[in-house]
């Protein structure tokens, strides 16, 4: 098991993992990474090998599931995998629909990039969304400005982007430049794990192909409305070439926030930093007298549309953690209730 997991560090493996392992219940197992997830079962890698494997059978709910940069252990012999280790950061969104369960996009990732294009696919409320999952997770966010070549100055996406959060870091690139490369190696290095964000179009898959030198379908921009179309359909792991590691997600049509509080209070620390001057604690920020939050807006520290777009994503974010957290608490009572009837069916007919 120990050679096993010294070279896993190419492979993003960490002491966090490492301090996970119980020799005697390890015993016979292989510790390795999710490539990619399959309707039928994972894709796993480790140095040496790379099978395809079942997924894990007995998870309690949709985070006890496998998902694309996960650290499981799996049996050689039967190719199934009884443990799922604990993650270091996790990135999930409420599923698209009307249904009330998480979708899991990537696990164990250090950095986010989040992609955008110099052109009309930038919004700035897309981006607090994107910012929020990333700080929610624990995982620095970088902000990838592409298309700058084709914009006639980058210098007000530039500056629209820095205001979004203190400290965001903020690279203008094309992403079809070998240099892109270069510009990105601080996250980059190997075992670091980086993955991809945004919208279609906006050119994840061209710096996939610039980053890791893989070949991938690349659709064109439509001229009417700048907006490409969806070229990923799954989420992968890709080596790069700095021998770090890159998940890709497919475009976001619907990024729906739940479990979100923490991110959101650290994309906009602004308002609630002027909050705790307010001069009621149950202040809404509307027309009430002494709100720290209304004179900021009124001396322009803070824009009046951040504003409202921090009471719609907390609005959101509250209303589909609640659902989810009572379609779990439904789930939870079921299991228990199918526990109890298998008990006493044995009870019943045991001698």
């Amino acid at each position: 098991m120990m050679d096993m997991t010294k070279g896993l560090a190419a492979f993003g493996w960490s002491q966090h993992f490492n301090a996970q392992l119980d020799p005697a219940e390890s015993a016979g197992l292989t510790p390795a990474r999710v490539i990619a997830v399959h309707r039928d079962g994972l894709e796993v890698a480790a140095p040496g090998f790379s099978w395809r494997v079942a997924h894990i059978s007995d998870a309690a709910d949709e985070e006890g599931m496998a998902t694309v940069g996960d650290f499981v252990l799996v049996d050689p012999e039967t190719r199934r995998t009884p443990r799922l280790l604990a993650r270091k950061s996790l990135f999930k969104r409420r599923a698209a629909g009307t249904g009330r369960r998480i979708q899991l996009l990537a696990a164990n990732v250090d950095t986010l990039f989040i992609v955008t294009s110099c052109n009309q696919d930038f919004n700035v409320a897309h981006l607090e969304r994107y910012l929020a999952l990333a700080r929610e997770a624990g995982v620095m966010p970088v902000l990838l400005l592409t298309k700058a070549d084709l914009a006639t100055d980058t210098a007000e996406f530039e500056q629209a982007a820095v205001r979004l959060m203190p400290g965001l870091v903020v690279v203008s690139l094309d992403a079809r430049d070998p240099e892109a490369a270069g510009r990105l190696a601080p996250w980059c290095g190997p075992g670091q794990t980086v993955a991809l964000l945004g919208s279609s179009g906006v050119g994840k898959s061209t710096l996939v192909n610039t980053l890791a030198g893989e070949r991938q379908a690349v659709a064109g921009i439509r001229e009417s409305d700048a907006h490409g179309r969806h070229t990923t359909t799954g989420r992968s792991m890709h080596r790069l070439a700095s021998d770090g590691w890159l998940i890709d997600t497919p475009g976001m049509r619907e990024l729906q926030l739940a479990d979100l509080e923490f991110g959101l209070g650290e994309v906009f620390a602004d308002i609630e930093a002027a909050a705790v001057h307010c001069r009621f604690a149950n202040c809404r920020h509307e027309s009430e007298p002494g709100c720290a939050v209304q004179a900021a807006i009124a001396s322009g520290e803070i824009e009046a549309d951040r504003l409202v777009r921090f009471r719609k994503l907390l609005s959101e974010d509250t209303r589909n953690s609640a659902s989810i957290h009572e379609r779990r608490r439904k789930d939870r009572g079921f299991g228990k209730m199918t526990r109890e009837a298998t008990r006493l069916k044995k009870r019943r007919w045991d001698p």
